[in-house]
């Protein structure tokens, strides 16, 4: 009995790693984005208002960047 075993190999093309980069850089930019406003929302906000949501003022880089924070 005989058998076959074919296989292929991915390739790869300048055209998909270019896409790929700017699917990066998209994603990044976004993130950006809601970092950026979530830093302007919780600055608008009172320090009596971040209290209580349990925040300090001090803690509001670190929400945006999604870090959690000890209490």
């Amino acid at each position: 009995m005989a058998y076959v075993n074919s296989t292929s190999a991915v390739r790869v093309t300048l055209l998909d790693r270019a896409f790929a980069m700017v699917t990066l850089i998209r994603a990044a930019s976004e993130r950006r984005a809601i970092y950026r406003q979530t830093l302007r929302d919780l600055n608008a906000l009172s320090d009596r208002d971040l209290a209580d949501m349990g925040l300090m003022r001090g803690n509001i880089e670190d929400v945006a960047k999604g870090k959690s924070i000890d209490r």
